[in-house]
C-alpha cells in the first residue's frame, strides 16, 4: 500500500508540472512531459516489480500501478487551473524539488548498492556497471542542459 500511496503522490506532483507548463506554453508541456515520460518509465517498471516482489498477482499489480498512475490526470487537472490562477513557476519548484530528492534519496544509493555488488564480485563487471550509470546520468544531464539553452529558439510549426 506504501508504494501506491507514494508513487500516487509523485504522479500527482508530475502531473501538476505538466498542466502547470502547457499554461506556460506548447513547447514548454511537451518539454516537461518528454522529460516526466523519460523518468516515469523506469520508475513505473520499479514500482510493477516491487508490488509483484511483495506477493501480488501480475493483474492486482496492474491495477494498483494503474491506479497511482491515474493520479498523474488529477494533478495536471489541478496544473492547468493553478496555472491560470498565479505562477506556474511555484508549481516548478515543488516539482523540481521532488526530482532532487528522488535523484538523490532513491537512485544514488540504489545506484551506489549495485555497484557496491559488482566490485564484491570482482572482475570487469564492475567498471561496466560504472560505465552504464555515467553514461545514463551523463546523457540525462546533456538532454536537460540542451533542453535548457536552446529551448527559446525552437518553433513548432
Amino acid at each position: 500500500w506504501m508504494i501506491t500511496l507514494s508513487d500516487g503522490l509523485h504522479n500527482f506532483i508530475d502531473g501538476l508540472a505538466i498542466g502547470a507548463s502547457f499554461t506556460a506554453s506548447v513547447f514548454q508541456g511537451i518539454s516537461t512531459s518528454v522529460a516526466i515520460l523519460c523518468e516515469e518509465f523506469p520508475h513505473e517498471l520499479g514500482d510493477f516489480v516491487i508490488l509483484l516482489n511483495a506477493g501480488m498477482s501480475i493483474q492486482q499489480a496492474l491495477f494498483f500501478n494503474f491506479l497511482s498512475a491515474c493520479c498523474c490526470y488529477l494533478g495536471m487537472g489541478f496544473g492547468i487551473l493553478a496555472g491560470n490562477s498565479f505562477s506556474p513557476n511555484w508549481i516548478f519548484a515543488l516539482a523540481g524539488g521532488m526530482f532532487l530528492y528522488i535523484a538523490l534519496a532513491d537512485m544514488f544509493p540504489e545506484m551506489n548498492e549495485v555497484s557496491r555488488e559488482e566490485e564484491d564480485a570482482g572482475g570487469s563487471r564492475f567498471l561496466i556497471t560504472f560505465g552504464i550509470q555515467n553514461a545514463g546520468l551523463l546523457t540525462g544531464f546533456s538532454i536537460m542542459l540542451l533542453l535548457t539553452m536552446y529551448s527559446g529558439h525552437i518553433q513548432l510549426g
